[in-house]
């Protein structure tokens, strides 16, 4: 009886060994960490385009007066006036925004274009791995990952009520959000993220 007790725990311990052995668990952290470096190098900013400045700006028909003028609240631009004349009818009065001291240090220049930039107020960063699927169970090497995130690095200029209210990137951008990444495992055995990126 005892032998053929010990019989079937040897059997069990045999038929279960391939399995503990096997290990397909994810680990979350390795995925959090490769979307978050995904994202380095990358802000996020109050235009979709880098912008010109100093700036001339006709107050009755140029859009992006409230944009400067908010910018000039925050502290971030100055205003001057300036007379422009056109061809016939005279002259008009124009706005003209520069950055002003806090500006230049707020300001993110384009590189490939001089005089052009950008008011940049955080970079993302992954809060959560809600959860992750093999694209082929069979050969786990590439997952789809759903994940929340969130905007760190918010400075005082962009929390105001007034930045939120011309700037609505902003608002939506300082509450945590929900993606979707597609993961692929390297030669290294380190993943990455496939473009094209999933927070855009």
């Amino acid at each position: 009886m005892r032998k053929t007790f010990a019989s079937l725990l040897l059997l069990a311990a045999i038929v279960a060994l391939p399995t503990g052995c096997k290990n397909d668990a994810i680990d979350k952290a390795e995925f959090k960490s490769a979307i978050n470096n995904s994202f380095a190098g990358r802000h996020e900013c109050v235009w979709p385009e880098p912008i010109k400045l100093p700036a001339e700006v006709d107050t009755s028909k140029d859009e992006r007066t409230r944009d400067y003028d908010t910018l000039l609240d925050a502290g971030l631009l100055v205003r001057g006036t300036a007379e422009k004349k056109r061809f016939l009818v005279g002259s008009k009065q124009v706005n003209q925004y520069d950055l002003s001291d806090k500006g230049h240090s707020a300001w993110t220049a384009d590189p490939d274009q001089p005089g052009y930039g950008n008011f940049c107020f955080g970079h993302f960063n992954v809060t959560s791995i809600d959860n992750a699927v093999p694209n082929d169970p069979s050969n786990p090497t590439q997952y789809t990952v759903n994940y929340h995130y969130e905007v760190e690095g918010i400075p005082g200029w962009a929390t105001t009520p007034e930045s939120m209210r011309t700037f609505p990137k902003i608002a939506a951008d300082t509450s945590i959000q929900t993606a979707t990444a597609t993961l692929i495992k390297g030669t290294n055995g380190g993943w990455a993220v496939l473009p094209p990126h999933p927070a855009q």
